[in-house]
């Protein structure tokens, strides 16, 4: 998957500012940076949630919004635009999202649905897929009966349910209470495992040592400094990224 030379501004805000990077299938990649750096535009963008305004996206050559004709690019109709993000793109929010008016299992059951797979097999991944984030017991249960770290582990079951070549992961426990944050990043860690592509926002920089296999350091819309965890956490090249972990680790 690759982001080619892509930008985004807001009114005479420039939040993307001509980024490019490539996220090898099956890797991890983790993008730390201050609130207002351009991390959850980019992982919106790539989502197509965010519309760029320069550059383009592509998962295995397939563009993200649009269809290429020659040398232009054609933005696709909404319906297309969902299927290919239901198809290719998964994502778990800081907010769970999850359908208060739904079980647990027909959360996850519901966009699987929608694209024509049958119930009894929907219902079987479902289930599967609760076992995976520790959750087999709770196919029945209602949201509002999970606390916080479930409710965000179905959510990340829910974004399987559709089997995407890549996860996005916008601060996954920043609206989790300190101890329920560690069952979230182990059921991340299996992910992590699991060959599936993950682009992670996160503040926890332990678990970004821990996990990835790319840090990407993002400032002003910009790609800073980005490298293997052991450079950019343990010696990184740029003041600037030097500076931001100083305060943060």
């Amino acid at each position: 998957m690759g982001i080619h030379n892509v930008s985004k501004s807001f009114g005479t805000l420039k939040v993307l500012d001509n980024i490019s990077i490539a996220f090898p299938s099956g890797s991890v990649t983790v993008i730390l940076g201050q609130s207002g750096s351009g991390k959850s535009t980019l992982l919106r963008s790539i989502n197509h949630l965010e519309r760029v305004d320069d550059g383009f996206i592509d998962i295995d050559g397939d563009l993200i919004g649009y269809r290429r004709d020659g040398r232009t690019l054609y933005e696709l109709k909404e319906k297309d635009i969902l299927q290919r993000r239901r198809a290719d793109v998964g994502m778990v929010f800081q907010s769970f999202n999850l359908f208060p008016h739904l079980s647990v299992l027909d959360n996850l059951v519901e966009a699987p649905l929608a694209s024509g797979v049958p119930r009894e097999q929907a219902q079987a991944e479902a289930r599967e897929l609760l076992a995976r984030v520790g959750l087999a017991d709770k196919a029945d249960a209602w949201p509002r009966q999970l606390s916080g770290g479930q409710q965000q582990r179905v959510a990340i079951a829910r974004a399987l349910a559709l089997k995407p070549k890549v996860l996005l992961f916008d601060e996954p426990t920043s609206a989790l209470d300190p101890e329920l944050v560690n069952e979230v990043l182990d059921v991340i860690r299996q992910l992590a495992r699991s060959g599936t592509t993950l682009i992670i926002v996160t503040h926890e920089i332990g678990f970004a040592r821990e996990v990835a296999d790319t840090i990407v350091f993002m400032e002003g819309g910009r790609i800073v400094e980005s490298g293997p965890p052991a450079s950019v956490l343990g010696d990184p090249a740029q003041a600037r990224t030097r500076e931001f972990l100083s305060k943060v680790l």
